[in-house]
């Protein structure tokens, strides 16, 4: 569990994060979501210590990583994974050598033991005959699971993924979110996800921070989402015609209201509110 407290962080004369607090849950998929500039991002950083908040509370189950010496934050970063946006890569080494440069710098296992936890994350993430494969050489989906194994080849506490969906098609993305919660469910993590992605907060979304210019505008789950009065949440995930339509037929699906397909087109078309 990462509980943060009133967390306020500026940069200069601008403010980007105001009061904000949150839980975020072990064993679950912990959503960040909001629009660009809505400070989701400069919390997360916040949150793993790349930026230091002007004033507030982090803590990692139970023990303050605000007041934690560096010694000890890097003892506990070597419980944490990272999925970076881009996978962040590095293209002269092959998958397996990418998979294991965190078991060269923070473990004392030997090569082959080393070998054998990189097979083991591999065959997790469906890649086990990608090994001496170098990144320019596999897909984009590929080189995100690539990251994937090598944010959880430590097996750490805590994962972090930024908009772990950027740039895949939306089948792709489904596959990636199936395995991000499969491995957060397997392995009891506290995963902390910033998204865009609307099928990703509606698919996976077990414990949904919004934010807002800054603050906390809404906290809920994927299925609250729907029945929420929120009009700024709504304006964002359901920006669209199609979108808002098919939160209409959601939540006729979710309250058990049966009706055929001609009269669910009369009721929309009609602009019939569902209450």
């Amino acid at each position: 569990m990462i509980e943060f407290k009133n967390i306020h962080k500026s940069f200069g004369e601008n403010v980007v994060l105001t009061d904000v607090s949150h839980v975020m849950q072990t064993g679950s998929c912990n959503l960040i979501i909001g629009t660009s500039g809505s400070g989701k991002t400069v919390l997360q950083k916040c949150l793993v210590g790349l930026f230091e908040p002007d004033s507030g509370a982090i803590i990692y189950d139970g023990t303050s990583f605000t007041d934690m010496t560096e010694e000890n934050r890097k003892e506990l970063r070597q419980q944490i994974g990272m999925l970076f946006q881009g996978s962040a890569l590095f293209d002269s080494m092959t998958v397996e050598q990418n998979v294991m440069f965190p078991l060269d710098m923070f473990s004392h296992m030997n090569h082959k033991e080393k070998q054998k936890r990189v097979n083991e994350v591999l065959a997790r993430v469906n890649l086990e005959d990608a090994n001496k494969k170098f990144p320019a050489e596999i897909s984009g989906g590929m080189k995100k699971r690539v990251g994937i194994a090598r944010a959880i080849v430590l097996n750490p506490k805590y994962l972090f993924c930024d908009e772990p969906n950027s740039g895949l098609d939306p089948q792709t993305s489904m596959v990636i979110d199936k395995l991000i919660y499969d491995i957060t469910k397997e392995f009891n993590m506290t995963t902390v996800i910033n998204t865009h992605d609307m099928n990703s907060v509606m698919e996976i979304g077990e414990n949904i921070l919004y934010m807002f210019e800054g603050k906390k505008e809404w906290t809920g789950n994927n299925e609250e989402i729907i029945f929420s009065k929120n009009e700024r949440l709504n304006a964002f995930i359901f920006a669209s015609k199609f979108l808002q339509d098919a939160k209409d037929m959601r939540m006729l699906e979710a309250k058990g209201i049966i009706a055929d397909d001609r009269n669910m087109e009369e009721m929309l078309n009609n602009g019939e509110e569902i209450k």
